[in-house]
C-alpha cells in the first residue's frame, strides 16, 4: 500500500476523534443537565448519563489508537503479523464494550425520551449500539482472515 494512503487514513482517524472530543466537552454536559431538568426529583441521573457517555468514550479512543497502530504496522510492512491480529482483537473488544455500555444506559435514555416528543434520544443510542456491533463483527472477520493469511504465509515460507 502506498504511504500516501496510510497518511490519509491516519489523518482520517485523528479527524474522527476531534468531533467526538468536542461532543464530550460540550454536548455530554448539556445532555446530563437536560436529564436532570427533566427529572428534578432524580438529580443524580445527570451523573449516570455522564458516567455512561464518558465511559463509552474511553474504549472509543482506545480503538482509534489501535487503528492508528494498525496503520503504522501497514507502513512498516508488518500488516500480516500477529501484532495486527492483536490490534484488531482490541478494536473488537472496544466495540463490544461501547455497545454494552449503551445497552446498559438504555433505561436512562428511555426515561429521557418519555418526556421528550421526538424519540431521537433512544434512536441515537440504538444507532450507536448497532454501529458498534457492526464494527465488532467486521473486526472479528478481518481478524480471522488475517490469521488465515498469516498461517498460509507461514506454510508457503516452509515450503520454499
Amino acid at each position: 500500500m502506498k504511504r500516501g494512503t496510510t497518511v490519509f487514513l491516519k489523518i482520517a482517524v485523528v479527524l474522527i476523534g476531534i468531533p467526538i472530543l468536542a461532543l464530550c466537552i460540550f454536548l455530554v454536559p448539556e445532555i446530563g443537565n437536560f436529564a436532570a431538568d427533566l427529572y428534578p426529583e432524580m438529580a443524580y441521573i445527570k451523573y449516570l448519563v455522564f458516567i455512561d457517555m464518558y465511559a463509552a468514550a474511553i474504549p472509543f479512543y482506545f480503538a482509534l489508537y489501535q487503528a492508528f497502530k494498525l496503520l503504522i504496522y501497514i507502513d512498516k510492512n508488518e500488516a500480516f503479523s500477529e501484532l495486527s491480529v492483536i490490534a484488531l482483537r482490541k478494536i473488537n473488544y472496544c466495540a463490544i464494550t461501547i455497545s454494552a455500555l449503551y445497552v446498559i444506559g438504555m433505561p436512562l435514555y428511555y426515561l429521557m425520551q418519555r418526556k421528550v416528543d421526538p424519540p431521537g434520544i433512544t434512536l441515537i443510542a440504538f444507532i450507536i449500539i448497532f454501529s458498534s456491533i457492526v464494527i465488532a463483527v467486521f473486526s472479528s472477520v478481518l481478524q480471522r482472515l488475517l490469521r488465515e493469511a498469516i498461517h498460509t504465509k507461514k506454510e508457503n515460507d516452509l515450503t520454499v
